[in-house]
């Protein structure tokens, strides 16, 4: 019996590994059966412990240089910093979730649920009590005994300075008139007294410079932080910050609920109708009759109605990932059917060549632009078209608001991924072995059972590779577009985020970094794996 059929198991990791391209782990699982020890170690140790030790570098570098250098957003932040942004917009997300399960409560349930916010309220208010005395208590020592034994000297050495810088210059005005009177009574030459107030100049200059430098440097005292005062403005914010989400709850659950809203207007509704049967004219009780209607209108529609959430990370994650797989399978509707007949045809080939080496170039930009202007022109409107309104029906496709900014991003995806699916197409299937298509006209097979049977087949490896490169073209361009363009995603998360101007600017447009680059890898390792399960010769799809 061979030794796949005595492991199947081993052979089955081994061969998910190979599929999804993370044979970099192959050693670890060889090792694992005992298979020729020493040299799965030396694989390990050449590809997984020195890259993972090369890694660990990087962030200990970034760790120790990035607070010693400043930007006019702050800070460079450390990789802790970017750890806290990803867990406050993991948070706020969390937050409107709750709120909108809150605007939506009722009954028993909002009962209680008020209670336990009412609860944590008054005790998260007193804890915001007890440290906001706490902080103000380590201001205080702070500013009257560290930073004032810190700064004592300085003063002194300025107070000392100016004193000097005056004098000088009171002694220097009094030379330069005195030199002065000697030139005009020719007792002293002009080029005495331009000598003597250049020196005089210099002198001055030096002593200003003198008092800036130490000027700077107790800037450079003042900014340098204080960590027990850090910690406790910090732990201030996290109460504070959560005590606002509280009273925001407390707010949803209460004035801004749902079912509160609609027990308000069913009141007001009897109300009207008491004073219906209390007005004596028709046309009072007319008025009257109307406004019950809309009230019950508004009652209709507000039943429909659900919360509205801020709009998170996550949702803008949601868009780009949907906005980049249209882009990418309009791409491919075009340049796989194209790219096939390019590969089967050289006239076609020499039609299409031109218009490939003459567009392929062209910046996103233009063409984000191109489309800004046709989809403007031509697209429909999304409050009143059957199609959209059949979009809204569905709660998958309403929720990513399908408007002319989604439809120029994926548009623009879709133009700048299409030539890489289209060489490469052309090129796997001008690649053929001519034997293939020898076989088959000794078949006799059709055009149809040879596009199917043998050129597809034969093609789909380099395809693929192709549609590979499309989709991580077509994820860069992504970005940008939405930046550009201002359509909800990822790339106008990063551009709000660089315009706020926030203390966590900088940590969100580092954090959203590496999320765009992880959902980079992740669907290049979908390619991979779909590469790699229609390729027939075994080869790696991978790098």
């Amino acid at each position: 019996m061979s030794e796949k059929n005595q492991n199947p198991f081993k052979y089955g990791i081994l061969r998910l590994l190979d599929v999804s391209g993370f044979t970099v782990l192959d050693p670890i699982v060889r090792l694992v059966y005992n298979e020729e020890p020493r040299k799965q170690i030396k694989a390990i140790l050449n590809f997984l412990v020195i890259p993972i030790l090369f890694i660990l570098c990087c962030f200990s570098l970034w760790f120790f240089i990035a607070p010693k250098h400043k930007t006019k957003s702050g800070e460079v932040p450390t990789p802790d910093m970017l750890i806290e942004s990803a867990v406050i917009n993991h948070t706020f997300d969390r937050r409107e979730i709750q709120k909108g399960k809150d605007f939506a409560t009722t009954g028993t349930k909002r009962d209680q649920t008020i209670e336990i916010v009412e609860r944590n309220i008054a005790s998260l208010s007193s804890q915001q009590k007890a440290l906001n005395e706490e902080l103000k208590k380590i201001e205080k020592d702070y500013q009257d005994v560290i930073l004032a034994n810190q700064l004592a000297p300085y003063h002194q050495k300025i107070d000392f300075q100016q004193t000097q810088y005056t004098n000088t210059k009171a002694t220097h005005k009094e030379q330069i008139s005195l030199l002065s009177k000697q030139v005009a009574g020719g007792m002293a030459t002009s080029d005495q007294l331009i000598t003597t107030l250049r020196e005089h100049t210099r002198k001055e200059s030096e002593q200003k410079t003198n008092i800036r430098l130490l000027k700077a440097e107790m800037d450079t005292i003042l900014s340098e932080k204080y960590k027990p005062l850090e910690e406790a403005r910090l732990k201030v914010n996290a109460v504070s910050d959560e005590l606002l989400f509280l009273r925001k709850r407390q707010e949803m659950l209460q004035d801004k609920n749902r079912a509160v809203k609609i027990a308000k207007m069913e009141e007001t509704i009897e109300k009207y109708k008491d004073q219906i049967e209390q007005e004596p004219t028709a046309a009072k009780k007319l008025l009257l009759a109307k406004k019950i209607i809309r009230t019950q209108d508004s009652i209709g529609r507000l039943e429909e109605q659900t919360y509205a959430p801020a709009v998170t990370i996550y949702q803008q994650v949601r868009r780009s990932l949907f906005t980049v797989i249209l882009g990418f399978l309009m791409a491919a509707v075009v340049a796989l059917p194209l790219g096939i007949m390019c590969g089967l045809n050289r006239v076609v080939m020499a039609c299409i060549t031109p218009i490939v080496s003459l567009f392929r170039p062209v910046s996103p930009v233009v063409w984000l632009l191109i489309f800004q202007i046709i989809v403007g022109a031509f697209f429909p409107d999304p409050d009143n078209h059957p199609l959209f309104l059949f979009f809204d029906s569905m709660p998958i496709l309403s929720s990513l608001q399908i408007n002319p900014a989604l439809i120029f991003s994926a548009c623009t995806v879709a133009m700048c991924a299409v030539w890489p699916s289209l060489v490469n197409t052309a090129l796997g299937v001008a690649s053929i072995d001519p034997d293939f298509i020898n076989v088959a006209r000794v078949l006799r097979l059709g055009f149809f059972s040879q596009l199917f049977k043998i050129i597809i087949p034969s093609a789909l490896p380099l395809a693929f590779a192709g549609l590979r490169i499309s989709l991580g073209v077509g994820w860069m361009v992504l970005i940008a577009a939405e930046a550009l363009s201002s359509s909800d995603g990822l790339g106008k998360f990063v551009w709000d985020e660089y315009q706020n101007g926030s203390s966590y600017t900088f940590s969100n447009i580092l954090f959203a970094c590496f999320v765009i680059g992880f959902i980079g890898f992740c669907l290049d390792r979908v390619m991979i794996v779909l590469q790699r399960l229609v390729s027939f010769d075994g080869s790696a799809g991978s790098i």
